[in-house]
């Protein structure tokens, strides 16, 4: 562990490059399936994955499209003009002898995401992003003295995005990776499965006492936001241990051990002229106009940054937000968002609305695994009826939950939402005589909480309060309830 002291004299920077697999049914050059997660090895593949003489790739359009989105999300536009180039190397499972990706001209330049750090907002830059074709996979048994080759994946649509390295901590530079992960969600450009690799994060970091950066380490495949910050965190302390004993890092490639937490040394780092880029001569330039540029920018979704500040504005706090935001994309069987900008209009219903999905709905979800058949319309109308029971002080707040998961669980919208309510006992009861005999029993029943409430011990009205809940089961409007007892006792 590195004493604060010396960390402090040391700046980190990181820079991180997001492979975004692309959620095309194809792949990027061949008509094969796209989605290789069940298939057994080499099935998914044609000639074209195989580099066989004289296959020729064909762009797909899908690919172009997603990126156009992807564009948008990253707060830019996509380039009217971008390339594709061969990036030479020789590895078992790139039969080709080269991948085909964009260099000096990608499909993407100059965006920008806004990232939230303990409250502080920080804008982190995007040099570029490119589509390119992903390799095969390589497997190596334990135990065995060969490596196997599956090739399903060779091909597979990627978008790469590559920040600016101004990422200077591990909290930044998890914020990073998860509002990457959200923006691609969104858009839908990706399904961002992590576990799948459908997202991928290398990790560059650097350490120095001055504004030069320092020599970076690239750490790959890091597929977790938790591990992301780990990286940083353990390989900023590695480097700074490594320089303060007078040595030198190396620029290198290193891999992740989730397990032990810590980077490991796999090849030293090759240069861009290391793999002799030149342009592809099978490939025509991706060329696009204005008019698709609009058609794509028109349908995007709202974005995260902008329901933000739509939420903020309803007065919820930065957790209750976020809940929201993740909950839209890790239950996509079910839509919160859009229940919730249905009513953006009035805003008491809206933040009543958000308060219910994040306290009642979302959390039952996800504590037992509960679905429903409730169709979005019908959970509107659901929260609508309920709120209108709360407005007219038919309902609690307590039984408003009982109400809801009620509902939720049998999966089935009531005809009418009042009559189920008063079926399970939930109705309040408002009818000012009758609530006026409970309180004369409560009050001849505890003399105590009476006297104190007259010697002014407000608290105490809290108490009676309570009896008359107890003696009417819950049904009795508390606010009617406390309004009686004052009166009858004349405080």
């Amino acid at each position: 562990m590195i004493a604060p002291e010396i960390r402090n004299q040391y700046k980190i920077t990181v820079g991180i490059e997001c492979h975004v697999q692309l959620k095309t049914k194809t792949k990027l050059f061949a008509a094969v399936g796209n989605d290789a997660r069940d298939a057994a090895p080499d099935t998914l593949v044609s000639h074209i994955c195989f580099g066989l003489p004289g296959a020729l790739p064909v762009l797909n359009k899908a690919a172009v499209h997603l990126a156009m989105r992807a564009a948008f999300a990253l707060g830019t536009a996509p380039q009217k003009f971008s390339k594709f180039d061969r990036k030479h190397y020789f590895y078992p499972d790139l039969p080709k002898g080269y991948q085909i990706t964009q260099f000096d001209q990608p499909i993407i330049v100059n965006g920008a995401i806004t990232i939230d750090v303990d409250g502080q907002e920080k804008t982190i830059g995007i040099a570029r992003a490119h589509l390119e074709e992903d390799a095969g996979k390589s497997t190596h048994p334990a135990g065995t003295d060969y490596s196997l080759v599956d090739l399903n994946r060779a091909g597979t649509p990627l978008l790469e995005i590559v920040s600016k390295p101004e990422i200077h901590s591990p909290a930044e530079a998890k914020a990073y990776a998860r509002e990457l992960y959200l923006r691609m969600k969104y858009a839908d450009v990706s399904d961002a499965d992590l576990y799948y690799g459908n997202m991928r994060f290398d990790v560059n970091v650097s350490v120095s006492k001055t504004d030069e950066l320092g020599v970076r380490t690239e750490t790959k495949n890091i597929n977790s936001f938790r591990a992301v910050e780990k990286v940083v965190e353990y390989e900023a302390n590695r480097q700074i241990a490594e320089l303060e004993k007078g040595n030198q890092i190396i620029q290198e490639t290193r891999g992740w051990d989730d397990v032990n937490m810590r980077t490991f040394s796999q090849r030293t780092k090759e240069e861009a002229h290391d793999y002799r880029y030149f342009p592809d001569p099978d490939l025509p330039p991706i060329v696009l106009d204005d008019e698709y540029i609009a058609q794509v920018k028109a349908e995007m979704p709202v974005m995260p940054d902008e329901w933000r500040k739509r939420l903020a504005g309803l007065g919820l706090d930065h957790a209750q937000i976020n809940t929201l935001l993740d909950a839209e994309v890790e239950e996509d069987a079910y839509s919160y968002l859009p229940l919730i900008e249905e009513h953006l209009d009035d805003k008491e219903f809206a933040k009543t609305l958000a308060n219910w999905l994040v306290n009642i709905e979302i959390p039952f979800r996800r504590d037992n695994e509960v679905s429903t058949s409730l169709k979005d319309v019908e959970r509107s109308e659901l929260y609508a009826a309920v709120h209108a029971l709360v407005k007219a002080n038919k309902l609690s707040s307590t039984n408003v939950k009982a109400l809801i998961l009620d509902v939720l669980t049998e999966g089935v919208l009531p005809k009418s939402v009042e009559v189920f309510a008063s079926e399970k006992g939930y109705i309040q009861v408002s009818d000012e005589g009758e609530i006026a005999k409970i309180v004369a029993q409560v009050i001849a029943d505890n003399p105590k909480a009476v006297s104190d409430v007259q010697n002014g011990e407000m608290k105490a009205i809290g108490f009676l309060v309570g009896q008359v809940m107890k003696a009417s089961k819950g049904k009795a409007n508390p606010s009617l309830a406390q309004e009686i007892i004052r009166k009858q006792l004349g405080v």
